[in-house]
């Protein structure tokens, strides 16, 4: 039996129809996955791949997007089902059309974002581990948010980086960044939900310019750790901001913590990726440093 007749009638038992699908279109936009269009005459699906060692990525992903559409802000595509097939993973997703965004889509999406961030709990962190990319991202529940910033965020990433050879001068700056940036984290934040991985890949628009966002990394954090990396790869709109801004303004401060927070993932994809990372990731701590 072939992957997609597996993966067809786990979508007809998860949905009480029949389900007999064309071919599968693949989809680009990820280099992690593998990414496919599904459909037959009534439905139509989207569906991830991976090797068959990436399912519990796939089942923290459900997870995350469940929690996230719980809090009924910002719309995610509704998760289907995961399972295994002829030793590939998969997950299979709502299929959203995708439009292009309007200055009233991205007030939308500020003002909604800022609703999700209020949705909060009582510690840090999150009831597994998930993933950040390609990377295992460290979760738990923590009272302290410094302590869970320094460990599971920055201190995993320069472990991971250390073990991939990434050593000297990166792993010096590390530690005198570890010693003394609890002075950087200078509010008290509330642990808001959080999508994780919010860069302009990961947020897109409906067919009636309605924001979504997917392929979350989601745990529960300082809600500027969102909105630092809506900044890091050339940023929103700034009516995205300003809306945001305008339902919940940050904290004094912020200017500083967002290159704290974006910190980490610099590090993620310089253990992904390498190239040029290293230096952006040194000048990051250089700075950071410098603040201190």
């Amino acid at each position: 039996m072939s992957i997609w007749r597996s993966v067809a009638d786990r979508i007809a038992e998860a949905t009480g129809r029949p389900f007999d699908p064309q071919p599968p279109s693949g989809m680009g936009g990820g280099c992690i996955n593998h990414a496919f269009r599904l459909g037959d005459d009534t439905q139509t699906w989207f569906v991830k791949t991976n090797t068959a060692a990436s399912i519990e990525m796939f089942e923290a992903e459900a997870q995350g997007l469940d929690a996230l559409a719980a809090s009924r802000t910002l719309r995610v595509p509704h998760p289907l089902c995961t399972g295994i097939a002829e030793e590939s993973a998969f997950i299979v997703l709502e299929y959203l059309e995708m439009r292009h965004a309007s200055a009233a889509g991205w007030r939308q999406a500020g003002e909604l974002l800022a609703a999700m961030h209020r949705h909060g709990t009582e510690q840090f962190g999150w009831a597994r581990d998930n993933t950040i990319g390609a990377t295992r991202q460290c979760n738990g529940w923590e009272a302290d948010w410094v302590a869970f910033w320094r460990e599971r965020r920055l201190g995993f990433q320069l472990a991971q980086a250390a073990r991939n050879g990434y050593q000297g001068s990166l792993q010096a700056l590390g530690g005198q960044l570890m010693e003394r940036f609890p002075a950087l984290i200078d509010h008290a934040p509330r642990p808001s939900l959080l999508h994780g991985d919010l860069w302009g890949g990961n947020i897109g628009f409906g067919e009636r310019g309605d924001p979504l966002i997917y392929d979350p990394a989601t745990y529960f954090g300082d809600r500027e750790a969102d909105l630092a990396m809506t900044e890091l790869f050339g940023g929103f709109p700034a009516d995205f901001y300003a809306a945001y801004r305008a339902a919940w303004p940050l904290d004094p401060g912020y200017r500083v913590r967002k290159h704290l927070y974006n910190l980490y993932h610099v590090l993620n994809h310089l253990n992904l990726f390498g190239g040029g990372y290293r230096a952006q990731a040194e000048r990051t701590m250089q700075a950071l440093l410098a603040e201190c």
